[in-house]
């Protein structure tokens, strides 16, 4: 049977039913900000090694996936536990950068490919 996809508001309820089932109750605010800084942190060295200069160290974990969803698990965590929906947010930040990007990006020549102009 396929899984369907997720919507953010579903991940956030999914996650909400988690730790109210298996989790007890969220971790508070401040330790939750700590535990997404460390869970970025080890995207980050996964990243560095994989996409960057460094090499990995004998047993180091090499996929990238499991730590991008530890970030999101926290993320929506700490959306859940300050009343934010990330889907509005999403929407609302997506509208942000359209109004004020919408033409920097394209005429920052950093950023054209060579020999197509764009």
């Amino acid at each position: 049977m396929e899984e369907k996809d997720l919507t953010l508001r579903e991940a956030q309820m999914l996650v909400d039913d988690w730790i109210h089932t298996y989790g007890v109750r969220y971790f508070s605010e401040l330790t939750n900000m700590a535990v997404l800084t460390e869970e970025v942190g080890e995207l980050a060295r996964i990243m560095a090694r994989k996409y960057g200069d460094q090499s990995f160290k004998d047993g180091e974990p090499q996929d990238p996936a499991d730590e991008m969803a530890d970030v999101l698990w926290v993320l929506l965590c700490l959306a859940n536990q300050t009343g934010v929906d990330l889907t509005d947010a999403l929407r609302k930040n997506i509208d942000k950068k359209t109004s004020r990007d919408k033409e920097r990006h394209r005429n920052n020549p950093k950023l054209s490919v060579k020999g197509t102009g764009v």
